[in-house]
């Protein structure tokens, strides 16, 4: 850990606190992956996915959009680590990754989702 000179001290215990800060590395790594959720057709693509596994041609006819656009976000999510693929002869198979990361995700998700439904 590099020692952090402070400027003013405020009778806080920030010593133990700064002691566990993450790295500018892994904030950047999580950021990533909030990126990846931010946008409204990813995190609708990752919700199924949560809960399936699906082929591109079935995600693009549930999100009503075009295989390509499709392909694009499960890219981005394929990237980020939220989610896996697999292939089985001619198609692609998509689902949520069996990582902490994205079952936190997938968690947080669903809590929000309750949260702000209105009949929940």
């Amino acid at each position: 850990m590099v020692d952090i000179k402070l400027p003013h001290h405020h009778s806080q215990n920030i010593d133990k606190l700064l002691s566990k800060l993450p790295s500018v590395d892994e904030c950047i790594q999580v950021a990533e992956i909030f990126k990846q959720i931010s946008d409204g057709t990813r995190l609708r693509i990752l919700w199924l996915l949560c809960h399936c596994e699906e082929c591109v041609s079935n995600i693009a006819a549930a999100m009503d959009m075009s295989d390509p656009a499709v392909s694009h976000h499960l890219k981005l999510l394929r990237k980020s680590g939220l989610i896996v693929s697999r292939r089985d002869g001619k198609e692609v198979y998509y689902k949520l990754a069996d990582t902490e990361q994205a079952q936190i995700v997938h968690h947080v998700c669903e809590e929000m989702f309750r949260i702000s439904c209105p009949f929940g």
